[in-house]
């Protein structure tokens, strides 16, 4: 029997029954990876003798009677995570040989839940891109079309899951890279409520590895299945330790409903600053559908929901002042002179990013301030609405473009700013909103199509449940059939 494309509740299940073991599991998942991965490269730092270590040791601890959640499961961990002895480099050559003294938090979660780590997936330069590329470790394919990208920057991770290797992986997302790749491979991700899962340990190379959250950025779990996200959500959860004195409950409440057609929600297909591409809106409609069928309630509008030009422009302007922050002082000085010519009539995405990129503190708390308006805005709309069902991005994978000049995307056959891609994703980063990324379609290429379910700040359990329930709906995870290697 093949394991590889069962979900991690399937797997624990089959472990818990005697059916196979971790050093089975873990031995068929490394065979794949050594037959499969040379035209993928989703795995850029394999670990095989200590996973293989570790599946003896899970194999050891069930014949005691020991049980965790994840006890001998296969799963893999974004090379941004700090993992002690394997090297941490965001894709940055000057760091190729720098190795970590301890794992990241959610790392040593992960392994005293008791998974098996195959190894690290790729990244993008500085986790700075929606294509998983660099000049380590090469170029990340897209599992269904090699000539595309499988997003960023857990571009790695979602390439991974969609062709076997290992049934979790976690990642991280700031500006979509949980959900971007989950859409462009056809798997689930989850961006959790910011602030839920402590970030300590996923940092830039050679950076202290601190206590503190930076704005925006979460950590958060990547799987084939919504009851997987839910599990693997439930692993890393919880605040740092060296901060428990001051940290939230972590608690979660329980899902709002537990039927599908109980659950009220509004649909958007449509953002004044970018258009929703045919194939990205045929996905939407078919949620919609899906949902009207059993009898849920399901909206196009409310006048509830905060203005969506200003959320994406405070979303440029907050992102882009959290990516400045490190700028060499020449950078920073050129910048703000730029920025002091621009006319204080330019309300435009571009204009925000550089006001951000030179923002004073003043500018920052004026800025978090707008934040707070929409977080308020949000809690009265989720008063009326379990969930918001919106585009992660505006159209499936894309041919990889590795010009970091003036790309551009195109969206039904007309070229929009390749930057303005994460318009969508920011909806739910900037109030740090959980989303859930789920798959929804196929393209007319055969290219998986997937949105995001965003829900009410801390009611996490509320858009996974919802995916849980589309996906016994419309179906979910479809192993990739790829086209053939571009000539």
């Amino acid at each position: 029997m093949e394991w590889s494309f069962r979900s991690a509740e399937e797997l624990a299940a089959a472990l818990r029954a005697g059916e196979v073991t971790s050093e089975e599991l873990t031995d068929e998942a490394i065979t794949r990876i050594e037959r499969d991965d040379k035209a993928i490269n989703a795995i850029c730092v394999p670990d095989f003798d200590r996973a293989r270590a570790a599946a003896r040791g899970a194999d050891e601890a069930r014949a005691r009677g020991e049980d965790r959640p994840l006890l001998g499961i296969p799963v893999t961990v974004k090379e941004s995570y700090n993992i002690a002895g394997l090297p941490t480099t965001w894709g940055m050559p000057q760091y190729a040989n720098y190795l970590p003294a301890e794992d990241a938090v959610a790392v040593s979660r992960l392994k005293a839940a008791g998974a098996v780590i195959l190894g690290k997936t790729n990244v993008p330069f500085m986790l700075q891109d929606w294509q998983s590329f660099n000049e380590i470790y090469g170029t990340t394919n897209n599992p269904w079309d090699h000539g595309r990208t499988s997003g960023g920057s857990s571009g790695g991770s979602a390439a991974a899951l969609a062709s076997g290797f290992g049934a979790l992986s976690i990642g991280s997302d700031l500006a979509g890279s949980l959900r971007n790749p989950a859409h462009f491979c056809g798997v689930y991700a989850h961006k959790p409520t910011f602030g839920l899962v402590a970030s300590r340990g996923m940092v830039p190379p050679s950076a202290p590895a601190l206590p503190s959250e930076g704005d925006l950025g979460v950590c958060g779990p990547m799987a084939r299945t919504a009851r997987d996200l839910t599990l693997l959500l439930e692993v890393m959860a919880g605040p740092d330790p060296l901060t428990l004195g001051v940290a939230y409950d972590v608690t979660l409440p329980p899902a709002r409903h537990e039927r599908l057609s109980e659950f009220r929600v509004l649909v958007l297909d449509d953002h004044p600053l970018i258009p929703t591409g045919s194939a990205v809106r045929a996905a939407l409609n078919r949620i919609t559908d899906a949902l009207v069928d059993v009898g849920a309630r399901v909206e196009p509008h409310s006048p509830l929901l905060p203005d969506l030009t200003e959320a994406a422009t405070l979303y440029a302007h907050l992102m882009f002042a959290n990516f400045a922050a490190r700028f060499p002082v020449e950078a920073y000085e050129e910048l703000r002179s730029r920025a002091a010519g621009l006319s204080a009539d330019d309300q435009s995405l571009d204009a925000a990013r550089l006001r951000g990129m030179v923002s004073s503190h003043r500018d920052w708390i004026e800025a978090n301030l707008r934040r707070e308006l929409h977080r308020q805005g949000w809690r009265q709309l989720f008063a009326e609405f379990d969930a918001v069902v919106c585009p992660i991005t505006s159209i499936p994978a894309f041919p990889h473009d590795h010009n970091r000049g003036e790309r551009r995307i195109d969206i039904d056959g007309v070229e929009y700013p390749y930057i303005d891609q994460p318009i969508w994703a920011g909806l739910a980063t900037m109030p740090g909103l959980p989303a859930t990324a789920i798959p929804a379609g196929r393209s007319p290429e055969g290219l998986p199509v997937g949105v995001q379910l965003i829900g009410p700040m801390f009611e996490d359990r509320t858009p996974l449940r919802l995916a849980e329930l589309l996906e016994q709906k419309i179906g979910g995870f479809e192993a990739p059939t790829p086209v053939a290697d571009p000539a």
